[in-house]
């Protein structure tokens, strides 16, 4: 039986109908049907994307074709819609330097503009004689000139102007403080995986040793990633392709940056790179490939290792070229992964420098290590993925986590937050946040500009109060047309 019920009243578990032509109230995982659906609400591309029967669509989407059916996961205020529109509201609790030095500035301007307007008024009649009504109209003329309605309106018009032409650019900035940072981006530092690579892993070779063969390898690798959802472990797990029965696994432990350790059926297996050998003693021939490498140990003993390579993005080197010729300094690529790979992407997509086989806490040191070399006014840009990547995201001075659609530690860790995954449009962003405050700095020296003229023109009695109403209201909507050009 259906029933017409309101977003707010869907609970997790509930299942409804989704027909073509409506938008997605909640987000949810389709458990039948498939359409197209318009995703431009969320990524601001207008390419349709095609959802099938498993995949999740989340709320802002609109269903484009094909009737679906969704169970509900996620209740209309945890919904990915509604914590967009949350974060771009709160947007205006982070300001920028520009926009606090205005708050700043009015708060002493206007007392001061009202004492100069009192003496006008007062010290001409009473000190020479001069008769009141001519300096008290020109102290009012005064007033009106000095009002700063054009500054305290228009520049944060400005910045909320960038922070929605952004967000239709599927780009989401937590505050004009971060958008203002992100205008004077001269070092980006990208992690790898994921960000400039696909993050989609397949395993392409195997090479064995001591006597094991290729499916003893991938079956004891795949038995110890059972727990594990890094990319690598489904890569392997998909790979071998069997069902795994968890009940062999008796321990397991997942160490940060090196690998995982786990004990089947009495065997102790250690699944992982260069570092996880070298912490256990475990001896081995150094193989030099292309690509990321598993080493597989199997009590002890080095069993060989699987190669798992990953495809770099399409517009990865796109976005390198554009950010160089906007004037970023240096463009460099940090990674866990190992040197010979980081060299080979480094290579293809034109980077100036690559740091390999870093664990989180290295990546921290070399943004530290960036931030000793750089000027004041300078500011490091780091694009990473949001969840292992959260250190060196919070230390760098933009963090901006890149495919977070749906991911809601990706939102919550970055001060920017790109809801695809498409390098390219970090330059896009740097290209936002250098006319908005190009155009807030225009405005902010035609209206004090302007204002000074014509205060200077009304204590000597050249305006008239015409004139002092163009010099507040016609200059402040000038100044606001001209911050509403940052959305064209």
């Amino acid at each position: 039986r259906l029933i017409k019920v309101k977003p707010e009243e869907l609970k997790a578990g509930d299942v409804i109908i989704i027909k073509p032509g409506e938008r997605v109230p909640v987000d949810g995982l389709v458990i039948e049907g498939t359409s197209t659906v318009d995703t431009s609400a969320l990524t601001g591309e207008s390419v349709p994307r095609t959802i099938r029967e498993g995949d999740e669509i989340l709320s802002g989407m609109v269903n484009l074709s094909g009737l679906l059916t969704v169970k509900v996961t996620k209740e209309l205020k945890g919904s990915t819609i509604s914590r967009i529109l949350e974060l771009v509201e709160n947007a205006s609790a982070r300001k920028a330097k520009t926009e606090k030095f205005i708050t700043k500035f009015a708060h002493h301007y206007t007392p001061a503009v009202v004492g100069l307007a009192t003496l006008v008024a007062l010290i001409p009649p009473l000190a020479f004689g001069e008769p009141f009504s001519k300096w008290v109209y020109r102290a009012l003329v005064l007033l009106v000139i000095s009002c700063p309605c054009a500054l305290v309106l228009s520049i944060p018009l400005g910045y909320f102007g960038g922070i929605g032409r952004a967000a239709k650019e599927g780009i989401l900035v937590k505050g004009s403080n971060f958008l203002d940072a992100l205008s004077k981006a001269t070092i980006v530092a990208f992690d790898k995986t994921g960000t400039l690579t696909k993050g989609v892993f397949k395993v392409t070779k195997i090479e064995t040793r001591n006597g094991f063969n290729e499916e003893e390898i991938l079956r004891f690798a795949a038995l110890a990633e059972a727990h594990s959802n890094h990319p690598i472990a489904k890569a392997i797990k998909k790979a071998y392709g069997e069902r795994i029965n968890e009940a062999q696994i008796k321990e397991h432990e997942e160490i940060a940056g090196h690998g995982v350790r786990a004990k089947v059926d009495g065997v102790e297996i250690l699944v992982g790179n260069d570092r996880l050998l070298h912490r256990f003693d475990v001896e081995h021939d150094t193989c030099h490939v292309k690509g990321t490498v598993a080493h597989v140990v199997v009590n002890g003993k080095y069993a060989g290792y699987i190669v798992i390579s990953d495809e770099i993005k399409d517009d990865a080197s796109k976005a390198v070229r554009e950010l160089k010729s906007l004037g970023v300094k240096k463009v460099i690529m940090v990674t866990g992964d190992g040197r010979d790979i980081a060299e080979e992407i480094a290579k293809q997509i034109g980077l100036d420098e690559f740091y390999a086989e870093l664990l989180p806490e290295d990546k921290v040191k070399i943004i530290e290590k960036l931030e000793g070399e750089k000027k004041d006014d300078e500011k490091i840009v780091f694009v990473g993925d949001g969840i292992n990547d959260a250190p060196v995201l919070a230390r760098a001075d933009v963090g901006v986590a890149m495919g977070a659609l749906g991911s809601d530690a990706a939102i919550e860790t970055a001060d920017i937050v790109i809801m695809d995954d498409k390098p390219s449009k970090l330059p896009k962003g740097v290209k936002i946040a250098r006319k908005t405050r190009r155009i807030v700095w225009q405005n902010i020296i035609f209206a004090l500009g302007v204002k000074f003229a014509f205060i200077s023109l009304g204590i000597f009695g050249e305006a008239t109060m015409w004139e002092a109403v163009f010099a507040d209201v016609g200059v402040a909507l000038i100044a606001v047309f001209n911050a509403m050009r940052i959305l064209r």
